[in-house]
């Protein structure tokens, strides 16, 4: 089996209402992107796209430029961000709903459902009267911005009717006429919505719904939903070393000034044992870029230090011939525009095309 490299995709780029309340007028992404400073000696901030290319995903012709330059250098297709908050609030919907449009752009795509809440913590922004990580909170306001709310099954049958529209795209990606569908944070109340969409999805022509959820531990999940994503980043964070562990423990709790950094090498190695471990057929693995989200969190921010094209290269190459050999589907990589978090694919002043060319070498290797 080719193994397919999915990067995941973050559909912010564009204006809407929520953000304009939430962060500013004309709040996207690209507004931390662009105010990030060095919160450390010798930190790349802020971090400028190749050309100035502070694109607007709202318009075709960017989302259209996305996924040719994705297909050029070996990406096999988007794994966007889903924000469905609740049957009033279903955001950001804006590119994948171009792609689903328009059948000349030339990507295959599923949707990550991001289902939590949206709290005030995501953005290192000063908005309106009151800053994200201001401590009083009675300026801030309330800390969740949009709840969460996971419904009954008339709710699950409207958000499912909403995502029909792109399962029936013949560019959703799909396993065994099962449109793919990540969940990722998993709770048991999740399982009887799963059943259901199965159902409703097999009476619109599909064999189900092949629901992935988020990998931290194991869940007793019953059977028929026990695929599993394996998040890199967190499970390493989560993982550290005790000395490192309790040191940060320390620092919080005495409410000292300190920045979490990683080693890149670290982490991946990390990344690389896991994924020899983890055989069964049901986990899939997934790899990162670089990353450094310090321009939505500040000094609260976490930092991968080290990264280098060459580097991601070698442990890309292992991470995809682990994937080969083990017969996964996928390889989800983080990510393919997550600016904020410093973990994109995405040319730039720095590194220009070396990640995307990367990844081409290794393609071009694999065949």
């Amino acid at each position: 089996m080719d193994t397919k490299i999915i990067a995941m995709y973050l559909p912010q780029f564009h204006c809407i209402p929520e953000n304009d309340e939430f962060w500013g007028k004309g709040f996207t992404d690209w507004v931390s992107v662009k105010k990030a400073t060095p919160v450390y000696k010798g930190q790349v901030q802020p971090r400028v796209p190749l050309n100035n290319n502070y694109y607007d995903l709202s318009e075709k012709a960017n989302v259209a430029w996305q996924a040719k330059l994705a297909k050029e250098y070996g990406v096999d297709g988007f794994g966007i961000y889903h924000y469905w908050f609740n049957n009033e609030k279903n955001i950001l919907t804006k590119p994948a709903e171009i792609i689903r449009d328009n059948k000349d752009i030339d990507i295959t795509y599923f949707f990550a459902w991001d289902n939590g809440n949206w709290k005030r913590s995501w953005s290192n922004v000063q908005g309106n009267d009151w800053s994200p990580l201001e401590e009083n909170t009675e300026k801030r306001g309330p800390e969740v911005l949009i709840p969460y709310i996971l419904g009954k099954e008339k709710d699950w049958e409207n958000h499912f009717n909403y995502l029909l529209s792109h399962f029936k795209d013949e560019r959703y990606i799909k396993i065994d006429n099962k449109p793919v569908f990540i969940i990722y944070n998993y709770n048991e109340d999740l399982i009887p919505m799963c059943k259901y969409w199965n159902e409703l999805a097999i009476a619109n022509g599909f064999a189900g719904v092949e629901i992935i959820f988020r990998y931290e531990k194991a869940y007793n999940i019953p059977k028929e939903f026990n695929q599993y994503y394996y998040q890199p980043l967190t499970a390493a964070w989560r993982n550290r070393i005790s000395v490192r562990k309790i040191f940060y423990k320390l620092m919080t709790k005495m409410n000292l000034k300190f920045i979490e950094k990683y080693d890149y090498d670290n982490v991946w190695k990390y990344i690389i044992r896991k994924a020899k471990k983890n055989k069964e057929k049901n986990i899939y693995h997934g790899g990162f870029v670089m990353y450094d989200d310090t321009p939505r969190r500040g000094e609260k921010g976490k930092i991968i230090i080290g990264a280098s094209p060459l580097k991601f290269k070698k442990y890309l190459k292992q991470l995809v011939d682990i994937c080969q050999e083990q017969d996964k589907h996928f390889l989800f990589l983080t990510a393919w525009n997550e600016w904020g978090e410093g973990a994109y694919l995405e040319p730039d002043t720095t590194y220009g095309y070396s990640y995307l060319e990367a990844i081409r070498s290794i393609v071009i290797e694999e065949k």
